[in-house]
């Protein structure tokens, strides 16, 4: 029998991860409600960036082989380049690793030049990663087909070399076009959707959706502010914040919230909880200080929203708590939308908040006469190769879907960006809906 001691290297990271995600279950389930919160909320975070790691540790590996040990036996390998590469290449890796401790030590009101850094590596790490994996495959499947009857002469050595020279060089042009591409406003995206039973008198209301700003380690004040400048330029009626506003508590932050306090709808401010305020565990306190700018959290509740033209002219504006905190055991948390509903009947439009898309579509197999979901969660995918990941885990995606007849769903690409400062096939947004009367 192998012992520990002898695996690979690649195995011994993969029965760390093993361990730290069965670590992760058991706190969940068996420590959920016998640790204070801010104990879990230390834990949870420290399994999660434990875990992650012990996963890269894989993928780290795989990259020192391809881009520094292929050329250690090259004539360049003794250079005083190649010192300042396998330099380079180990610091990329360490602050790639280092991205997930930031949630623990580094959120502040604007965002600190380390955290940006490390979490442009992690970018780029999943990039290339991707790239080596590719042409890495391509490289196995052009011998199996050409055949290796002959042993490995110049021409096979090159093309081993070329692999990595080529994957890192398209890694940086598409990290660059990725921090580009973030690194702009959103983009202001205008959809009208017809609201089955929504009066005529509220024909033409304007509901701005705003998600995923995940105030934290690479998002700010600044960029908040900017955001919220947006949607009063937009005058919308409404304004709803569909989940993972931010990842860190609330004290810790708070400064950085303050503009929030700035929008001033005049048919109300609605906010609903994603997966990463119960990663925060300190949704009672965001509760509180999203309500000291007027904002509304439905918790597994509605609200009539009624025409300033006529007080019987009304529609239903319901949320739901993030399914993430049904996993989490999160106490007084989690998705009831029986709860959500008390009170709002078919003989009126129904509009719902729900974070995730998979909530959106149990909502409608429990509930076929909901009107409109508006959700987020998605990104887009925020990221290439990420966003066929996120489009097969979904059940939509991102923009709008009809379901049956009286129907849609509108699927958020989110306003900002969950820690990589980079969007690629992906554009951040904010949402101007505008609700059409049948």
């Amino acid at each position: 029998m192998i012992s520990f001691k002898q695996l690979p290297i690649e195995a011994k990271a993969a029965v760390a991860a093993g361990v730290v995600f069965f670590s992760m279950m058991l706190s969940r389930s068996y420590l959920a409600e016998k640790l204070d919160f801010r104990t879990r909320r230390w834990l949870l975070r420290l399994q999660m960036a434990l875990f992650a790691n012990t996963l890269m540790l894989m993928g780290s590996l795989h990259v020192w082989r391809s881009t520094v040990t292929t050329f250690t036996r090259s004539s360049a390998a003794s250079s005083f380049c190649f010192m300042l590469w396998k330099i380079a290449v180990f610091m990329f890796l360490a602050l790639a690793h280092s991205s997930f401790f930031t949630l623990l030590f580094l959120v502040a009101e604007e965002p600190y030049f380390f955290s940006l850094a490390a979490y442009t590596c992690l970018g780029a790490y999943i990039i290339l990663i991707f790239f080596l994996f590719t042409l890495g495959s391509v490289e196995q499947a052009y011998k199996f087909l050409a055949g290796r009857g002959a042993k490995a002469g110049t021409g096979n050595k090159n093309r081993t070399a070329l692999k990595p020279v080529l994957a890192v060089l398209l890694t940086v042009v598409l990290t660059v076009i990725g921090l580009l591409n973030a690194s702009q406003p959103p983009t202001v995206n205008s959809v009208e959707i017809p609201v089955h039973k929504l009066p005529s008198a509220m024909n033409n209301l304007k509901v701005v959706l705003l998600s995923d700003i995940h105030l934290g380690p690479t998002v700010g004040k600044t960029k908040l502010a900017m955001i919220v400048r947006m949607v009063k330029a937009l005058k919308p009626d409404i304004t709803v914040i569909v989940g993972d506003l931010s990842d860190a508590e609330a004290k810790i932050i708070r400064p950085a919230v303050e503009p929030l306090g700035e929008l001033d709808s005049p048919l109300g401010t609605y906010f609903v909880t994603g997966n990463h305020e119960y990663y925060t565990s300190d949704v009672s306190n965001w509760f509180e200080l999203l309500k000291s700018f007027n904002i509304q959290p439905l918790h597994n509740e509605n609200v009539k929203i009624v025409s300033p033209k006529s007080t019987s002219d009304w529609f239903c504006l319901a949320g739901v708590d993030d399914i993430e905190a049904d996993v989490l055991r999160y106490s007084g948390h989690g998705m009831d939308l029986k709860k959500a509903l008390r009170g709002c009947s078919s003989e009126h439009a129904i509009v719902l908040l729900a974070h995730q898309p998979i909530a959106a579509k149990w909502a409608l197999q429990e509930r076929p006469d909901i009107n409109l979901i508006l959700s987020g969660h998605t990104h887009g995918g925020q990221i290439f190769p990420l966003n066929a990941g996120a489009y097969l885990l979904n059940p939509f995606f991102v923009g709008l879907y009809q379901v049956g007849q009286n129907t849609f769903v509108y699927v958020s690409p989110g306003t900002m960006y969950y820690g990589i400062p980079m969007r690629l096939g992906s554009r951040a947004e904010i949402t101007e809906i505008i609700l059409r009367s049948p």
